[in-house]
């Protein structure tokens, strides 16, 4: 069993989870999973995430707004992001970004929302967790013009465009999808990232890896995607768990699990 698994990017607080979520995010200890980080994608889910983190110790939260809900961003919301940001165990400002696949809000809406919750981030010296799809030349204008500290969650662009994350010093995040036959790119990443800027993620219920593709991901699937980023660095399962929980600990600011050290 790999220990130390540390799910960078989760929604628990999804409808597709209210059957069982109390039983299986009780599961976790026993498995392996010992951190969660809860994203936000609406105001709703912000409060949802920081009432699980009261629930459950290892779990923690980020506040913000998603580019699908980027119509909530107004100055009242902000102050409101600004209040729950201040909860103990909210540990970072997403998921926020920019979403050009549907653009169901249009672009000339989602990049203020963006920026206003960059700025916020930098207001507050927190880390971000970034959503970009199909928006890569907006996304890095932006992060560099901010400069935030943070994680680019669900990463599937270029290994340019990830060396550029990377000299901005932030991370990139894996899902499930390294597990896919038609991954190319996102393995040619991984050749190139560095394994102490590398987070692994479910984004569940959504991005199960392989063999549960289409099926509702959690948590303990995570193991398939240690172990796929493992052969590609020719290194064990528990190593790639190891190091990118010591990541993710370092950067959203949590105590490393017991037996874990630097």
């Amino acid at each position: 069993m790999v220990h130390h698994i540390f799910d960078s990017h989760a929604h628990y607080d999804d409808e597709r989870f209210c059957e069982d979520r109390g039983e299986l995010l009780s599961s976790f200890p026993a498995v392996g999973v010992c951190r969660v980080l809860n994203a936000g994608c609406n105001l709703e889910a912000s409060r949802a995430g920081i009432a699980l983190g009261k629930e459950y110790p290892f779990l923690y939260s980020a506040v913000g707004c998603h580019p699908d809900a980027a119509d909530e961003i107004t100055p009242q919301s902000l102050a409101l992001l600004r209040e729950l940001a201040g909860e103990e165990k909210v540990k970072a400002i997403g998921e926020i970004g920019l979403d050009y696949h549907y653009e169901d809000i249009p672009r000339q809406r989602q990049i203020p929302a963006f920026e206003a919750q960059l700025q916020l981030a930098g207001e507050l010296d927190m880390p971000v967790i970034i959503h970009s799809r199909e928006a890569v030349e907006d996304t890095m204008r932006l992060l560099n013009q901010y400069w935030p500290k943070g994680v680019v969650h669900c990463f599937s662009g270029s290994v340019e465009t990830a060396k550029e994350v990377l000299r901005l010093g932030m991370y990139i995040g894996v899902t499930g999808v390294i597990t896919f036959k038609n991954a190319r790119r996102i393995r040619e990443v991984m050749e190139a990232v560095p394994l102490d800027h590398l987070l692994i993620e479910t984004d569940c219920p959504y991005m199960a890896p392989e063999p549960y593709r289409g099926k509702r991901c959690d948590s303990t699937m995570l193991p398939r995607m240690a172990e796929a980023i493992a052969a590609i660095k020719g290194i064990t399962a528990q190593e790639v768990a190891d190091a990118t929980c010591r990541n993710a600990c370092r950067l959203f600011d949590i105590p490393l699990p017991e037996g874990l050290g630097e």
